[in-house]
């Protein structure tokens, strides 16, 4: 099934495509104004935990729907003034519950087996960036950690991962399932 291009269908796939794209925690993606977003820079402001602000990167398919979303924003509101990126069908702030539920429609419609909940997406842009050669504490700064103790819960690579990693880079790793041979002096 396909969303409609209203604007409640542009609203959820900008709002699942920020918090995969981005990594955001689902408060933050909720708490964001649209003085936040700078589609043209590629830059999201985000107040995190703690209020601690920075700013995380929007893919370039997050920067698409957002802009295509604040083409209609309008059709939530008729407050000009009203701050909230994310608006439901009243004119106010999506609240985390929306959010989570919106995902939630998302996932239904796109035939997933399982229960999804927006801190799925944060968790797979963490497990992701691992997977595609990125640092640890890079991953840190863009989720926001203040440990990286609490960034390695999040990414958890699976055995044939770390195997190809190890087999690539350890001197000692058997390429062929063979004992390495031992060198004469």
């Amino acid at each position: 099934a396909k969303l409609p291009p209203d604007p409640e269908g542009l609203r959820d796939l900008a709002l699942a495509e920020l918090l995969y794209g981005s990594g955001l925690r689902v408060s933050e993606a909720v708490g964001l104004s649209v003085h936040d977003l700078d589609t043209s820079s590629g830059v999201v402001r985000v107040t995190g935990k703690g209020s601690k602000q920075r700013l995380a990167p929007l893919s370039d398919a997050a920067r698409a729907r957002l802009d295509r979303y604040l083409g209609q924003r309008h059709a939530f509101v008729d407050d000009p003034l009203e701050k909230a990126l994310f608006l439901g069908s009243r004119g106010g702030r999506l609240n985390r519950r929306q959010a989570a539920r919106i995902v939630e429609n998302l996932a239904q419609l796109a035939g997933l087996p399982q229960h999804v909940h927006p801190h799925m997406l944060r968790h797979s842009f963490a497990t992701h960036m691992l997977e595609a050669g990125a640092d640890l504490r890079d991953i840190q700064e863009l989720l926001g950690h203040e440990r990286i103790s609490t960034t390695q819960r999040y990414t958890h690579l699976n055995l044939q991962q770390i195997m190809k990693v190890y087999d690539a880079a350890h001197p000692r790793a058997s390429k062929d399932g063979k004992e390495p041979e031992k060198k004469e002096k």
